[in-house]
């Protein structure tokens, strides 16, 4: 087992190296649109998004991991613990390089995908085409248009019936103040059902539909007269009525909820193949289920922590400003639209990405105002990212994979 010990060395430093660049590119999608609509600052968002994620990856991470996410790749190619160990460690590295590449370069990729390529790849030099499953790659492809589509409809809407409602009116800080706990319960409502269906933590309650969305409703109602005299007391103290101060507050919310649910899912993709790593090294043998140790997840979400800290600041420059001026009440739209785009769609049994709903979210409320006001150039350079992603990320795990087998 000498050897496999420096392997499982190597991995700790791949999984950090992956955890890391989660941080650093996937933070925008929790604290993008709240740090473009300068409801906070990039200092209080990396603090925020920091601890949120690593609370969730080791509270509400899953103690499970699937052996090849998504079933893209057949489990039989895992059978052998040697070539499972290397194609891990290639996965790994593979899928950290191109998201690391796309930070470099101020572009927000899906995490979750690069893992997928990179799983392709090895899958693909340890076992030929075959173990590729073609519907499950498929419904990856789907989810380049599923995600922008839906979160963008649903941020357009959302933003037109807030400049029906309130914007328009005569005065809209009064508007926005009445119709307060309306935002906050819808909010919250979402938020609820995305705690119990899509936490690792959730799915262990076991909660049925109609029990689910009686106890979202329960708690909506509550938080948003909470919500609602808390605002009042806030804005009782402002010197000036502007109602994008309480959408501000309610834009908080929901942007620290997404950092939280983000550590809980996505912590996977750098521990998963690390888990693996851990096991067939403790244990000489592999399953279809590996079970991850806590302190994996803690070590998952201490990466996160430091890729936000170190360079979140890129990515979230880009979906944050560069696409289209954000206010608070465009960006409680965005945040707003994302979480219930990745709810649904996860509901009825379609691909999500979150950075795809984001970037989605940010469009539409950019279209609400006009074509004139999306910036199209970077939209275009961001979409072309999203499919080079599992090519790139394959491609690179094939390379590393032959040069691994070589060496190991």
């Amino acid at each position: 087992m000498g050897q496999e010990i420096y392997i499982l060395y190597i991995g700790y430093a791949f999984g950090f190296y992956m955890a890391w660049n989660i941080g650093a590119n996937d933070v925008a999608n929790s604290m993008a649109s709240a740090v473009g609509a300068k409801a906070i600052t990039i200092r209080q968002a990396i603090y925020i998004a920091a601890i949120l994620n690593v609370v969730g990856a080791t509270f509400l991470g899953s103690h499970v991991t699937k052996t090849i996410r998504k079933g893209i790749v057949s489990t039989d190619i895992m059978a052998d613990p040697h070539i499972a160990l290397i194609g891990a460690l290639s996965a790994l590295l593979a899928a950290a390089l191109w998201v690391s590449f796309a930070t470099w370069k101020s572009l927000p990729v899906s995490t979750t995908h690069s893992i997928v390529g990179a799983m392709i790849g090895f899958g693909v030099m340890a076992g030929g085409f075959s173990v590729i499953n073609l519907g499950k790659l498929g419904a990856v492809v789907m989810s380049w248009m599923i995600s922008p589509v839906f979160a963008l409809l649903i941020s357009y809407g959302m933003f037109k019936l807030i400049v029906k409602l309130i914007l328009s009116r005569r005065d809209p800080f009064e508007r926005a103040l009445r119709l307060s706990p309306l935002f906050v319960g819808l909010t919250a409502f979402v938020i609820v059902l995305s705690f119990l269906f899509k936490t690792p933590l959730g799915k262990k309650l076991h909660v049925s539909m109609p029990v689910a969305i009686l106890i979202a409703l329960a708690l909506a109602a509550f938080l948003g007269y909470i919500g609602m005299r808390l605002l009042a007391r806030y804005v009782g103290r402002l010197s000036s009525r502007d109602e994008e101060e309480i959408f501000r507050r309610i834009q908080i919310g929901t942007s620290c909820y997404v950092a939280l649910a983000q550590g809980s899912n996505d912590v996977a993709n750098a521990i998963g193949p690390l888990a693996v790593i851990y096991f067939i090294v403790k244990t000489g043998g592999i399953g279809a289920n590996v079970p991850v140790p806590i302190f994996l997840l803690l070590f998952g979400g201490v990466g996160i922590a430091c890729g936000i800290s170190m360079a979140g600041h890129r990515v979230m420059d880009t979906i944050g400003r560069k696409i289209t001026t954000l206010s608070n009440s465009r960006g409680f739209a965005v945040d707003f639209a994302a979480a219930t785009t990745v709810l649904i769609a996860s509901k009825l049994g379609l691909p999500v990405s979150t950075t795809h709903a984001t970037v989605g979210g940010v469009m539409g409320v950019g279209l609400a105002r006009g074509m004139e006001a999306v910036n199209f150039k970077i939209i275009f350079k961001i979409m072309l990212y999203w499919i080079l992603t599992v090519p790139a990320s394959a491609l690179t795990s094939m390379v590393i994979f032959k040069i691994l087998q070589y060496l190991l």
